[in-house]
């Protein structure tokens, strides 16, 4: 759990599963309950770990192994932890992240063929504590969601680093996510993202609502701070 009043919740998923639209729906329905919601990302989300993000994303790092990939990860989620996540929970406030810990583990731990110790040791200097109440693993076929991916990228920009990546092991991805909720089911649950928008959008807020419960009571507008 978070170590101030608010309440930390992370969205994971293969590429084009719709972390993006989601988080950005939660947060409109919190805010318009009352409450004071951050919005984040990763790689990012601060400074330093947005200069790393560049770094990753680009490709720039990949000749240099996944190890060190890795270590860029940890180095920008270290930054990300203490200047903007901590700060924003100290205040009360609802953290939304699209991806932490859990990607470094699926990307670099389970397909990158990482020593688990290294990776262990690597998240508990990166997260120090800061663990999320709540995990929505979006889920959907590998196929679909490259698919979706690359869609938005016709749109947009090119494919990122990972986006490049073979079908298989956008598969084994998946496969990794579902076990991470299966050996954590109290933080992390699964959302299927093959249903239509609107229907994960509820899905996600009711288990939004579950995990606030009374730990956070809604702030409006005026109200002493």
């Amino acid at each position: 759990m978070t170590d101030g009043r608010g309440v930390f919740i992370t969205f994971e998923g293969g590429e084009g599963a719709g972390k993006s639209t989601q988080i950005r729906l939660l947060a409109r329905s919190l805010q318009e309950r009352g409450h004071d919601v951050a919005v984040t990302r990763e790689p990012g989300g601060s400074p330093g770990a947005e200069a790393v993000r560049h770094v990753l994303l680009s490709g720039a790092a990949e000749e240099f192994g996944v190890r060190m990939e890795a270590i860029l990860f940890a180095a920008a989620r270290c930054d990300h932890v203490e200047v903007f996540i901590r700060p924003a929970l100290s205040r009360g406030t609802i953290v939304l992240c699209d991806r932490f810990m859990d990607s470094s583990r699926v990307y670099q731990g389970v397909t990158g063929n990482l020593d688990p110790r290294f990776m262990e040791t690597l998240e508990r200097v990166a997260v120090n504590g800061m663990v999320p109440d709540l995990t929505i693993i979006l889920d959907l076929p590998a196929i679909e969601g490259l698919k979706r991916a690359r869609q938005r990228g016709e749109a947009s920009a090119a494919p990122d680093r990972f986006e490049k990546e073979a079908i298989a092991t956008h598969e084994k991805r998946r496969e990794a996510f579902l076990d991470l909720a299966e050996r954590e089911p109290d933080r992390c649950k699964v959302v299927d993202a093959l249903q239509p928008v609107d229907a994960i959008a509820a899905a996600i807020r009711s288990l939004a609502d579950a995990t606030l419960g009374d730990k956070m009571r809604p702030r409006r507008s005026g109200a002493a701070r």
